[in-house]
């Protein structure tokens, strides 16, 4: 059903990544198909990393980490922005063209009052995408 997907993750807050965690681990478990996790390094030193490269080496161990603790194909997809934040729907939506993804399992954030005036990044890439998207909150 599904031959490759995509997990965004912020490896600021990981804590905050149980479920998708383990919701895109079962899937890929499911159709013995790989985990791409993408992150998006801030150009400029911040609380993950000082530099790109940096941030790339975490975010593969991540991987590694991922598939040893899952039993799963996992590999990393490392990018960089000056304005990640800004940033985020537009190169998430390249990377996942760029990568073949035909799923992309995403962390949703707790909704608020912002969500009336800012659209959620989950939203913004299952409009835009031609994959499939899974929203897990």
């Amino acid at each position: 059903m599904f031959s490759r997907i995509v997990v965004p993750v912020d490896l600021a807050h990981l804590n905050r990544l149980d479920k998708v965690l383990s919701v895109s681990a079962d899937l890929a478990g499911l159709y013995d198909v790989p985990i791409i996790y993408v992150g998006v390094a801030s150009t400029v030193p911040d609380e993950v990393s000082r530099t790109p490269e940096e941030y790339a080496g975490k975010l593969e161990a991540f991987a590694a980490a991922q598939a040893r603790a899952h039993g799963i194909e996992a590999m990393s997809h490392p990018l960089a922005s000056a304005d990640p934040q800004g940033d985020l729907n537009r190169i998430l939506r390249t990377a996942i063209d760029t990568l073949g993804a035909d799923l992309v399992v995403m962390a949703s954030h707790a909704p608020n009052w912002l969500d009336w005036l800012l659209a959620s990044h989950g939203g913004s890439v299952a409009e835009h995408s031609h994959a499939s998207v899974f929203v897990v909150r």
